[in-house]
């Protein structure tokens, strides 16, 4: 047994490479920046120790962990920013070397992107100067640099998705003729194990991929191909780069942040070098098309474990979820519903189901609507959908909201507006001891026009409210 430190343990890929390291096991200290949205089953909180650290602040090496065998570095600020993401990434590995080597890690292990072309992204730039700081660290590192990830939840997988399903006939930019080398999720989380404490692979940096390199057109009509339907992709070789991020922005459930980076990186082949890592580990390579089917087999049985809409980069939400669960009282406007239930039990099943496809109960067109206004002024809109059906964790997002708060055994559900508004709105679902079921909107307005926003939605309010929780009690 290992002692490892997790960075980034409630991002995509640390999410997926938690439960594996725990069934070989392997001790976990998870580090998170806000401990009240780890967004971790209650059976596998018991197996790990957490650690709250926000690596972009100065160290405090008051009761860190010591002794530290293996630590992944799994932090990135791509979708934070469009300018100053990679002064943050700079800064945070600085830092992060810094208690490294207070802790005695024999073994740093970087997930990073590869950067193989003359001319780098913005991005991959970023990624290839925190390796830089991360080989000057006291520890042993050993990098391994991924093209695009494919499973289920992650961002690029959710856009091609998008694109695929929205748009059967499409009109593209020309980076869509790009070359990359895709790599299956799974396989990802077989090299990232598979190099933990192996001395020839200490102090060295590998190119990890798929089997396949295909152009993003060929990635997008080999998944309309193995999801059994037809599409039609044209470029438009005058689509500038700013008019290419609003198209992503629009068509997919990205950020704007997030579609530019990318955008940027696109333009970028991303082809790995060969090397000897494959088969020092054993690994067998997973084909592009046989990943979109493994992805598939999570979403349709509802057990896809992470996905990157989650994080809170994916909006708007820059603070902790503490710092809002307080519901202020003070110059606030509220439309407060109150009904009987008579199955609690089912009435819960509603509440943890609402958003994402089930939709509000009331008024599903009228979301849309406002989604559609949120998109058209930067907002983050309703295409984020949620990442389980049934199941909801602190901090997950949830359409144009982010959960504050889920507690079944409390009966409550405490949801903060992510959309663009004139001022803060918390949506809040409770059910008391009388098994009386309370549904409060509340809006801190910013100024006069935050007022006037509130109050031309009131015979909108009037409705949309009394439907919901109508539907949602039977």
């Amino acid at each position: 047994m290992m002692r490892i430190v997790l960075t980034g343990a409630n991002g995509y890929v640390g999410k997926r490479l938690l439960p594996e390291l725990l069934e070989l096991g392997h001790e976990v200290i998870c580090c998170v920046r806000d401990i009240d949205r780890l967004g971790i089953p209650p059976e596998t909180l018991k197996l790990i120790t957490i650690w709250e650290v926000d690596f972009l602040n100065e160290p405090d090496f008051n009761s860190i962990p010591t002794n530290i065998d293996v630590a992944y570095y799994l932090i990135h600020s791509m979708s934070s920013s469009t300018t100053s993401f990679d002064e943050m990434e700079s800064k945070a590995a600085r830092n992060f070397n810094l208690y490294m080597a207070k802790m005695k890690t024999k073994q740093v292990i970087y997930l990073s992107g590869i950067v193989n072309d003359k001319t780098l992204s913005k991005h991959l730039e970023s990624r290839k100067k925190v390796e830089n700081i991360l080989f000057e660290g006291t520890s042993h590192l050993t990098v391994l640099r991924a093209g695009i990830i494919v499973g289920s939840g992650s961002s690029s997988f959710e856009i091609i998705r998008d694109l695929c399903e929205k748009l059967p006939l499409m009109i593209t930019p020309k980076w869509v003729l790009t070359k990359t080398q895709p790599i299956a999720i799974r396989n990802v989380i077989q090299y990232l194990i598979g190099v933990i404490l192996i001395e020839e692979c200490y102090d060295k940096s590998y190119d990890i991929a798929g089997p396949d390199v295909l152009s993003y057109k060929e990635m997008l009509k080999l998944y309309a191909k193995t999801r059994g339907f037809k599409n039609w992709i044209f470029t438009f070789p005058v689509m500038t780069p700013k008019l290419s991020s609003y198209w992503l922005y629009f068509v997919t459930s990205t950020s704007y942040k997030l579609a530019i980076n990318l955008v940027d990186s696109m333009k970028i082949e991303i082809i790995a070098k060969e090397n000897n890592l494959q088969n020092l580990l054993n690994i067998t390579p997973i084909p592009y098309t046989k990943a979109i089917d493994l992805a598939f087999n999570k979403i349709e049985q509802n057990l896809v474990i992470s996905s990157w809409k989650d994080s809170l980069v994916s909006g708007r939400f820059k603070k902790n979820l503490t710092e809002f669960i307080q519901i202020p009282k003070y110059g606030c406007l509220t439309d407060h519903q109150s009904i009987h239930v008579t199955d609690v039990g089912a009435t819960l099943n509603n509440i943890w189901s609402i958003g994402g496809n089930k939709g509000w109960y009331y008024g599903d067109w009228l979301w849309r609507i406002r989604g559609f206004m949120d998109k058209i002024v930067g907002g983050v809109g309703l295409r984020r959908g949620r990442t389980h059906a049934t199941q909801i964790d602190n901090g997950d997002a949830l359409d144009f909201w982010r959960v504050l708060l889920a507690n079944k055994e409390r009966k409550r559900l405490l949801l903060f507006a992510e959309m663009r508004l004139p001022g803060e709105a918390w949506l809040e679902f409770k059910i008391d001891e009388n098994n009386i079921l309370h549904q409060t909107a509340t809006f801190r307005p910013r100024g006069i026009l935050g007022r006037l926003y509130w109050y031309s939605l009131i015979p909108f309010h009037f409705f949309i409210f009394k439907g919901m929780i109508r539907n949602i009690a039977k």
